[in-house]
C-alpha cells in the first residue's frame, strides 16, 4: 500500500469521525419537549388538583378602542383680523369663557381710517350729484340743456351710489357699523367680536404685533357638540350600532369613566381598514379638550361561549396551557387558545378536542411547575 493510499484512507476515517460528532452534539442540542407529568397521591393531594369539564356560559366579551376628542367644524371658530393691523388690547388666555358678542380684542391700523375718510367724501359728494342729476332731468325734459350734460350727471351720480355701496360692504368686512360712521367718531381701531359662545382654546399673538389678514389670533370651541371621534377596524364595524352605549377615559386618569353614545360610525376605510366613530358625551367636563386623547370600552352583547375557570389556564413562554387528567394520575398540557374573561371564567376557543375532557380546574399552576422541575 502506497504512503498516499494510507493519508487518504487516514483523511476519511478523520472526517468521518468529525461528522459523527457533530451530529451526537446536534443531538444533544436538541431537548426533547415534555408535555406530561406524573404526580403522586400525596402531591395531589397538596397541590389541591380538582377536575372538571369545559362548559357553556354567556360571555359579554369587551371592545377597546382609542382615539381623541373633536368637534365639528361649525363649533370650532378661527379668529383672525380681515384687513389686518396691530394689536393694542386682549385679555383672553387659554381657558376662559367667553360670549357671543363680546370684545376679544382690539386691532388698529392707518387703513381703517383712509377706508372711513373714503366712504364719508363718497357720501358727501352723493348728496350733489343727485340734487345735480335731478336739475338736469327737468332741463332735458323742457330742452333746456343737451342729453350729454344729462347723461354726464346720471353717470355722476351712479358712479357716487356705487363707491358708497362698495365703501360700505369694505367697512362691514373690516369690522365697522358703516351707519355708526361719521365726521365725528373716524376711528383707527377696530373691535372683534367673539360669534360664538364657548372656550379659549388657542392664544397665538401678544400686544403690539402686527397680523396679517391669514394670521389666526385665537380658537373658540363651543363645548355643547364636543364628541369623541374613535378609530374602529372592519372586522369590528358589525359589532356596533348607532345609541350604543360606552366608556371613555383618559391614560392620566383611567379610573375616572366618562359615559358616551355612538352618534355616527364612517362608511369610507383607510388604507390600513379602519374608520373613524363619533360618540357624543352624555354629560360635558370642561377638562375635557379638542385634540385630547382618550381610549373607550365598549361591552358587546353576551354570547354562548366554551368556558373554564381562568385559574385552569397556565400562561407558560406567552402561550396558554390547560393540564388534561389521562389517568392513573398522569396529566397532559395542551395548548389552547382564549377569548374574553368575564367573572372568574376565560372562553376557549377552537379545541374541540377537549369538549368531553377532564381538565384540571385548580392547581394547575402547582402542575406547570412540577413539569418545569422535571425538565
Amino acid at each position: 500500500m502506497s504512503k498516499n493510499t494510507i493519508i487518504t484512507i487516514m483523511a476519511i476515517v478523520f472526517l468521518s469521525s468529525c461528522g459523527d460528532k457533530k451530529t451526537e452534539n446536534e443531538t444533544e442540542a436538541t431537548p426533547t419537549i415534555e408535555n406530561t407529568t406524573t404526580l403522586t397521591d400525596v402531591q395531589i393531594k397538596n397541590a389541591g388538583i380538582e377536575t372538571g369539564k369545559i362548559e357553556q356560559k354567556k360571555i359579554s366579551s369587551t371592545l377597546k378602542l382609542n382615539g381623541k376628542i373633536d368637534v365639528p367644524p361649525q363649533n370650532l371658530i378661527s379668529i383672525s383680523v380681515p384687513m389686518g393691523g396691530y394689536l393694542k388690547y386682549t385679555k383672553l388666555l387659554e381657558g376662559m369663557h367667553v360670549t357671543k358678542g363680546q370684545v376679544l380684542c382690539v386691532v388698529e391700523d392707518q387703513r381703517y381710517i383712509q377706508l372711513q375718510e373714503d366712504y364719508l367724501l363718497a357720501k358727501a359728494k352723493i348728496g350733489y350729484a343727485k340734487a345735480e342729476f335731478e336739475r338736469q332731468k327737468e332741463l332735458n325734459q323742457s330742452k333746456a340743456s343737451s342729453d350729454k350734460v344729462y347723461q354726464q350727471a346720471q353717470s355722476e351720480y351712479n358712479s357716487l351710489l356705487i363707491m358708497v355701496q362698495s365703501y360700505g360692504e369694505k367697512l362691514k368686512f373690516a369690522g365697522i357699523n358703516p351707519n355708526n360712521v361719521s365726521t365725528k367718531n373716524i376711528s383707527k381701531s377696530i373691535n372683534i367680536y367673539s360669534p360664538i359662545n364657548g372656550y379659549v382654546s388657542k392664544v397665538n399673538v401678544n400686544i403690539g404685533k402686527y397680523v396679517n389678514p391669514s394670521d389666526i389670533l385665537f380658537e373658540i370651541v363651543n363645548p355643547s357638540d364636543i364628541h369623541l371621534a374613535l378609530t374602529v377596524f372592519e372586522k369590528d364595524i358589525n359589532k356596533l350600532a348607532i345609541g350604543q352605549s360606552l366608556l371613555a377615559y383618559t391614560n392620566t386618569n383611567p379610573e375616572k369613566k366618562y359615559p358616551c353614545e355612538i352618534i355616527l360610525i364612517g362608511k369610507d376605510f383607510t388604507e390600513n381598514r379602519s374608520t373613524e366613530m363619533h360618540c357624543h358625551f352624555t354629560k360635558y367636563d370642561k377638562a375635557l379638550l379638542p385634540g385630547m386623547y382618550m381610549n373607550a370600552e365598549i361591552e358587546l352583547n353576551s354570547k354562548q361561549s366554551n368556558v373554564l375557570p381562568s385559574n385552569a389556564i397556565v400562561n407558560y413562554e406567552n402561550k396558554n396551557y390547560v393540564f388534561v387528567a389521562k389517568g392513573s394520575k398522569l396529566f397532559e398540557m395542551k395548548e389552547v387558545t382564549t377569548g374574553t374573561s368575564e367573572n372568574g371564567f376565560t372562553e376557549i376557543i377552537s379545541n374541540d378536542d377537549l369538549k368531553d375532557a377532564t381538565i384540571v380546574i385548580k392547581g394547575a399552576y402547582a402542575l406547570l411547575m412540577k413539569m418545569k422541575n422535571m425538565e
